[in-house]
């Protein structure tokens, strides 16, 4: 693979910043990791080991980087895009770690030029319903899609060339991930469906749980695995998912409009044999998503 990025800048240095930095602590270890946090996160940081030091001021983060990670929520990283981009050598690859994309892609668009770094827009499909450098995971990513976004939707995989890139690509593969490529506009559309409903899926189950939850403490109390398996994506903050959110509500208006009708034709077929199909195609999809694992 090509050589390693010789001093990496990560900036927030949470549970998916975090497990970055552990990441290439454990798989490129001749990289130098710096973190830009709060003083007590990246303070953390420094006794988990993913940093070798911990910086207040950006530009000192940045300093001689030749790859800075934002894994920051998405209103900051755009907030910080123009100055990271000021600041970033031009030889450095800056990538983000964003769960949408497109209005990443945008301010990253506005912010960089052609000779100074290069932005590439990427999110890892990979995450716990813990947040915090203190959940962080050297093997996060394994078995995991990357997304990365190309510039151009007509662009295919093969045409980003850049040799920052490619050498991105290849830290990606050896940290076990898969890199899948394709425009903003298709992550965000795809991520509403896999991603982003399935937490909002959670909230309105949990809702209804606790709705009719008795005095007596039932039906909580006669929960097994299955309902905390289900509600698992319930124990994620809305912190996290406030800029998701926003930067998506059109993608997910639609993913709701068409859970609701699914949800609504389940309950047409409550009392006929359709209801057999149901589960049918449910299973069949099920069996796929396993066997991509």
């Amino acid at each position: 693979m090509p050589a390693s990025f010789r001093r990496v800048a990560i900036l927030g240095t949470g549970l998916i910043g975090g497990s970055f930095a552990l990441a290439l602590r454990k798989y490129s270890p001749d990289s130098v990791v710096n973190g830009w946090d709060k003083g007590h996160v990246l303070r953390h940081a420094l006794e988990r080991g993913a940093i070798n030091e911990g910086f207040s001021d950006v530009s000192q983060a940045v300093a001689e980087a030749d790859l800075i990670y934002m894994a920051l929520p998405v209103g900051h990283t755009i907030e910080l895009l123009p100055e990271v981009a000021k600041l970033a050598p031009p030889e450095a690859l800056v990538t983000d770690a964003s769960s949408t994309k497109r209005s990443v892609c945008a301010a990253a668009d506005e912010s960089f030029s052609a000779n100074g770094a290069y932005f590439l827009g990427g999110h890892p499909m990979a995450g716990k319903e813990i947040s915090g450098i203190a959940a962080a995971d050297a093997e996060l990513f394994r078995g995991s899609k990357y997304a990365l976004v190309r510039k151009s939707a007509g662009k295919s995989a093969g045409e980003a060339r850049d040799a920052r890139v490619t050498k991105f690509v290849a830290l990606v593969e050896k940290l076990g991930a898969e890199p899948v490529w394709l425009d903003a506009e298709a992550h965000d559309r795809a991520a509403a469906i896999v991603s982003h409903l399935p937490q909002l899926l959670a909230v309105a189950l949990a809702g209804v749980v606790r709705d009719q939850t008795d005095e007596t403490g039932l039906p909580v109390t006669l929960a097994g695995r299955g309902l905390r398996d289900a509600l698992r994506l319930a124990g994620s903050p809305y912190s996290v998912w406030r800029d998701i959110i926003l930067t998506n509500s059109d993608n997910l208006d639609r993913a709701l409009s068409q859970l609701i009708q699914s949800l609504e034709q389940l309950r047409g077929d409550l009392r006929t044999r359709a209801l057999e199909e149901e589960f049918a195609a449910a299973g069949e999809l099920y069996k796929i998503l396993r066997d991509l694992q």
